[in-house]
C-alpha cells in the first residue's frame, strides 16, 4: 500500500504506483480536470509523475501561485519553441516563470528582435499550443547533455555545473529543452498569450558577460483573463510612479549626478518630510531616541560587521585617503554605526531596551540593468532603528514593532499585503554567520510573534539576512506585484561581533539581542508604491501642496496671499496661482496636478473675508470663512488610527 498524505492531513491509500492525477481523480472528476501541477514531498512535479513510496501531495490548479508558476514555465517552452522556428540560429539560455508571467533570455546573434515581431511569435505559440502536445521530462547523462548542446555555450555552462543524475530534458512535440520540471499536462491548456516587451539582460546578471535579449510574456487559460490583465496593465501605466513622479514634480534623475541617485524636488522633499514627521512622532511615543551617523565609515567597521565579506565585491569600492592604507566606504548599512553608538555607553539591564532611530541614507551598487525608478536605486534612505534589549524583552519588543508597522500601513491605506517569515536556507548555512543555537532562538521568536499577532504569513527559506531571520511586509502595487517594504529582523550575531554587553541583575556581563526594523523599508521604494497605490492622490494630511488659491484677477492677489498666510499659520500648506490665466484654466490645471483644494477669491470674497471652496473630485463646497475652512480641513486631514 502507498499512503498519500494531503495538506489537510487526510490520507489516501493506493495499492500500487500512483500519480497526482490519480489522486485528484480519487477525490473528484472536477478536481482532476483542473489540476495542472503538484507538489510531491515539497518538490513541484508534473501531475503524471509516478509515486512509488508514501508521499505528501499538494494538488495545484491555476488558482494557486505554484499552479501559475507551472503554467507560465510551460509557456516559456512554447515561447522558446516559436522563437527557434523563426530564428533557428538563436541560442536559448533560461526561461523561468516570474511573479507575473515569464521570460526567456535569448542570444539572437546578428538578428534583432523588435516589437513588430511579437505578433507572429504569439500566433505561432497559440498554433503550437492547440496541438495539445504533452510535456515529457526524462533524465539525461551529463555526457549526452553536453553533446546535445555542444554549439550552445550558455546551456553548456549550466550543464557543466551539474552532476550526473541531476540533469533532465523536457520535450513537447518537436521541441526539447534543458529543464528541471514542473510543467502543466499539455500545451492545449494555454489559450491566450501576449509578449509584453523585450529588453537587454546580461547572461547570469553579470555586466562582464554578453548582453542577451530578454523576452517578457504572459499567458492565460482563458482569453478573458488576458483581456482583464491588459486592462490592469494600462491602469498600472497610468499609475506608474516614474510617470507620476515626473508629472507631479516629485523627483528626477540626472546623468551627471549618476544612475540610481534620485534628486528630490521641492514637492517630493515636502512629501518626504511629512512622512518623516509622521513616523518620528509615532516613534517618539514608542520610546525611540533619535541619532545621526555619517554617510561613510571606515572599511574596518564593515569588516567587523561582516558586510564587507558578504557584499564588498558588489558594493561601491573603498574610498582611499591621502594616508597610506586608510580606506573608507560609502555606508551600505546603518546597523554597524548604531552598534558603535550603543558601545559609547555602559548599560545595565535596567537601561534596556535602547531604541536608536535614524533616517539614514545608505549606498549600494545595484547593477544598471536592475535600476527601476525609485523602487531600485543606488542611494536610498531607510527609516532605520535598532533596538538593543535583553532576551526576556525580545518578544514584547518585536510585537511592539509589528504594531508600529501595522499602524504605518493603516494610516497610509496599505491594506493589500502579506507578511513573510524569511528564514535561512538549512541546506546552505555557510551563507550566514552565527551559531545554530542563536539562529533557532531568533527564528522561533519571529514565528511566535507572527502567530501571536494573528498575521497572515508565509515562510520562505533562504531569504534571511546573513546575520538573522526577518519578518518582511510584502505590499502589492497597482499591478499586483509584491514589494518588500517594512522589515523586522532578530539578530544575535552583530552584538557578538561588536562585543556589545550590558550588566545583568547578577552583576555579570550579558549580550543584548538586537532588533533591526524599518516600517517604511526605504523612503524611495515606499514613496514609489504610495504614488502608484494612490495614483498621486495622496491622503490630505500628506499632500505636498494641500491647496491652491485662485484670484480671479490681479486685483485680488494681495487678499489671496493674506489667506495663504493665515492657512500656513495653521500648518496648512499650499500655493497662490499668480498666473494671468482664466479661472477655468487654473481649476483644470489644479485638478491635473492633483491639488486637493482650490480656493477661489474675488471681489465678494474679499469684502466678506471668505473663500469659495472647491474640492478635487467633489466640486464646489460653497463659500466659507477662512476660520470655518480651517476647522473643516483639520477634521478631514486627521490621520486614521
Amino acid at each position: 500500500m502507498i499512503k498519500i498524505t494531503l495538506p489537510d492531513g487526510s490520507i489516501k491509500e493506493f495499492e500500487s504506483a500512483v500519480t497526482p492525477l490519480d489522486v485528484a481523480k480519487s477525490i473528484s472528476e472536477g478536481l482532476a480536470r483542473n489540476v495542472i501541477s503538484a507538489l510531491v514531498n515539497g518538490t513541484q512535479v508534473e501531475n503524471t509523475t509516478q509515486m512509488t513510496t508514501d508521499s505528501t501531495v499538494q494538488l495545484l490548479t491555476w488558482n494557486d501561485d505554484l499552479g501559475k508558476k507551472a503554467f507560465w514555465h510551460s509557456s516559456a517552452h512554447l515561447l522558446a519553441q516559436a522563437i527557434m522556428e523563426f530564428y533557428p540560429e538563436a541560442k536559448l539560455t533560461i526561461g523561468p516563470a516570474i511573479e507575473q508571467g515569464f521570460y526567456y533570455d535569448v542570444d539572437f546573434g546578428d538578428e534583432v528582435l523588435s516589437e513588430k515581431d511579437f505578433e507572429k511569435i504569439e500566433k505561432k505559440m497559440l498554433e503550437n499550443a492547440k496541438k495539445n502536445a504533452t510535456f515529457s521530462i526524462y533524465p539525461v547523462s551529463k555526457a549526452d547533455a553536453l553533446k546535445e548542446y555542444a554549439d550552445n555555450p550558455y546551456k553548456t555552462e549550466l550543464i557543466t555545473n551539474l552532476n550526473d543524475g541531476e540533469i533532465t530534458f523536457c520535450t513537447h512535440e518537436n521541441f526539447t529543452d534543458l529543464c528541471r520540471g514542473g510543467h502543466i499536462p499539455a500545451t492545449g491548456i494555454v489559450k491566450a498569450v501576449k509578449i509584453l516587451n523585450a529588453a537587454g539582460a546580461y547572461w547570469r546578471g553579470d555586466e562582464k558577460n554578453k548582453q542577451l535579449t530578454r523576452v517578457y510574456a504572459i499567458s492565460f487559460p482563458k482569453q478573458k483573463d488576458l483581456t482583464e490583465y491588459l486592462e490592469l496593465l494600462e491602469e498600472a501605466k497610468r499609475r506608474d510612479h516614474r510617470k507620476l513622479g515626473r508629472e507631479l514634480g516629485i523627483y528626477a534623475f540626472s546623468e551627471k549626478v549618476g544612475a540610481g541617485l534620485p534628486l528630490w524636488l521641492p514637492k517630493g522633499t515636502a512629501l518626504r518630510k511629512k512622512l518623516e514627521e509622521f513616523l518620528s512622532a509615532a516613534q517618539k511615543k514608542s520610546g525611540y531616541e533619535f541619532v545621526m551617523t555619517p554617510h561613510i565609515g571606515s572599511k574596518e567597521l564593515y569588516v567587523t560587521s561582516g558586510h564587507w565579506d558578504k557584499y564588498g565585491a558588489d558594493s561601491f569600492q573603498p574610498i582611499k585617503t591621502p594616508n597610506e592604507g586608510e580606506e573608507f566606504m560609502l555606508k551600505p548599512m546603518n546597523c554597524p554605526h548604531h552598534c558603535e553608538i550603543y558601545k559609547v555607553g555602559q548599560w545595565s539591564y535596567r537601561d534596556l531596551p535602547k531604541r536608536f532611530a535614524e533616517f539614514g541614507t545608505v549606498y549600494r551598487y545595484e547593477q544598471s540593468g536592475e535600476l527601476h525608478g525609485l523602487t531600485r536605486v543606488r542611494g536610498f534612505t531607510q527609516d532605520d532603528a535598532h533596538i538593543f534589549c535583553t532576551p526576556d524583552q525580545l518578544m514584547s519588543e518585536f510585537e511592539n514593532v509589528i504594531d508600529l508597522t501595522l499602524y504605518v500601513f493603516k494610516s497610509l491605506g496599505f491594506e493589500d499585503f502579506v507578511t513573510q517569515v524569511s528564514l535561512r536556507d538549512p541546506e546552505n548555512k555557510e551563507k550566514y554567520i552565527g551559531s545554530d543555537e542563536n539562529w533557532k532562538k531568533a527564528e522561533d521568536a519571529i514565528v511566535q510573534a507572527a502567530i501571536k499577532k494573528g498575521l497572515n504569513y508565509v515562510v520562505e527559506y533562504g531569504e534571511a539576512a546573513f546575520y538573522g531571520p526577518k519578518l518582511d511586509f510584502m505590499v502589492k502595487d497597482a499591478l499586483g506585484r509584491k514589494w518588500q517594504l517594512g522589515t523586522i529582523q532578530v539578530d544575535y550575531n552583530l552584538p557578538e561581533r561588536f562585543d556589545l554587553w550590558y550588566t545583568g541583575s547578577d552583576g555579570e556581563k550579558h549580550r543584548p539581542v538586537m532588533i533591526h526594523r524599518a516600517p517604511f523599508g526605504s523612503m524611495e521604494r515606499f514613496i514609489a508604491i504610495l504614488l502608484e497605490n494612490t495614483a498621486g492622490d495622496f491622503p490630505l494630511w500628506l499632500a505636498p501642496d494641500q491647496f491652491t488659491i485662485l484670484p480671479i484677477s490681479e486685483k485680488y492677489l494681495d487678499y489671496a496671499k493674506k489667506v495663504s498666510q493665515l492657512l500656513e499659520n495653521h500648518d496648512i500648506c499650499g500655493i497662490v496661482d499668480e498666473r494671468n490665466e482664466k479661472t477655468g484654466r487654473k481649476i483644470r490645471d489644479a485638478e491635473m496636478n492633483k491639488l486637493p483644494f482650490m480656493l477661489i477669491v474675488g471681489e465678494n470674497e474679499e469684502l466678506n473675508g471668505t473663500i469659495s471652496v472647491r474640492r478635487r473630485g467633489e466640486g464646489d463646497l460653497g463659500e466659507m470663512s477662512v476660520e470655518d475652512f480651517i476647522t473643516y480641513f483639520k477634521k478631514e486631514a486627521k490621520i486614521s488610527n
